[in-house]
C-alpha cells in the first residue's frame, strides 16, 4: 500500500520556473555571461551548488559560484515576497493527501526560498519534512533527495509517491525507487524517456485525488 507522499516544490505545487528563469537570464545578462538555449532545461533539478557554478562557468558569470547563489536567491526571495504563484490544484490538493498520508517536500531550492514559499501559502503544518538538495550529497537527477526525504518520513521508498515534473526529477524520483506521478509543465516538457518512468502521468494536480493514488499500488 502507498504509505506516504512526496512533492517537488517548483512546477509542480509552485509556477516557478518562470521566475527562475527570468531572474537568472537577468542575472547572467547583467555580470557580462551569455545565456544558452538549453541553460533552462539544463538547470532544472539542479542543486543551488550546481546551478550556481553552471552560471559561474558554462554560462560565463564573472562572479564566483557562492556569490551567485547569493545574487540569484535573493532576487527570488524578493520576488515570492511580493507572490507566490502557487498551480491550480496546488493547495486543495496537499490539504487532501496530508489528510490520508505524511507528506514531504522534496526540492532543488534552497532551505531559505523552501521556507518563503510554504510559509506565504499556508501549507507548512502539512509536510512532516522539508528537504532540499543543499541538504544531501548530489542534486537531482541522483536519487539522494528522495531517499532522505523517505528515510525521513520513516518509509520505505517503493510505498512512496513522488509528484515530479522535470526530467531530472523525474529520473531521481524512479531511480530512488519511489511510485512516480509526473505533472508536465507544457513550457518545460520533460524528456520522453523521463516520463517513461512515471506510473501516472496527468495534466495539473486538480487531477490528482487520494482515490489516484491508492489505485497506484495495485497498478502493474
Amino acid at each position: 500500500m502507498i504509505a506516504a507522499v512526496v512533492f517537488d516544490l517548483d512546477g509542480v505545487l509552485v509556477d516557478s520556473e518562470p521566475t527562475w528563469e527570468r531572474v537568472r537570464r537577468q542575472f547572467v545578462a547583467e555580470r557580462g555571461g551569455r545565456w544558452l538555449p538549453e541553460a533552462q532545461r539544463q538547470l532544472m533539478g539542479m542543486s543551488t551548488a550546481e546551478w550556481a557554478v553552471y552560471l559561474s562557468e558554462d554560462l560565463g558569470v564573472r562572479l564566483p559560484p557562492h556569490e551567485v547563489a547569493a545574487g540569484v536567491i535573493e532576487r527570488m526571495r524578493a520576488s515570492y515576497r511580493e507572490h507566490v504563484p502557487l498551480l491550480a490544484g496546488a493547495e486543495r490538493c496537499v490539504r487532501q493527501m496530508a489528510a490520508r498520508w505524511p507528506l514531504a517536500v522534496a526540492s532543488s531550492s534552497p532551505p531559505s526560498l523552501i521556507e518563503v514559499v510554504l510559509g506565504s501559502a499556508g501549507l507548512g503544518d502539512c509536510f512532516l519534512a522539508v528537504l532540499s538538495t543543499e541538504q544531501v550529497a548530489r542534486g537531482k537527477p541522483a536519487p539522494d533527495i528522495y531517499l532522505a526525504a523517505a528515510a525521513r518520513l520513516g518509509v520505505e521508498p517503493g510505498r512512496c509517491v513522488a509528484v515530479e515534473d522535470s526530467t531530472n526529477g523525474l529520473l531521481s524520483a524512479a531511480a530512488a525507487g519511489l511510485v512516480v506521478v509526473a505533472v508536465p509543465q507544457p513550457g518545460y516538457p520533460p524528456a520522453p524517456g523521463a516520463l517513461a518512468g512515471a506510473r501516472l502521468v496527468i495534466a495539473g494536480l486538480d487531477e490528482l485525488t487520494p482515490e489516484r493514488i491508492e489505485a497506484l499500488a495495485v497498478i502493474p
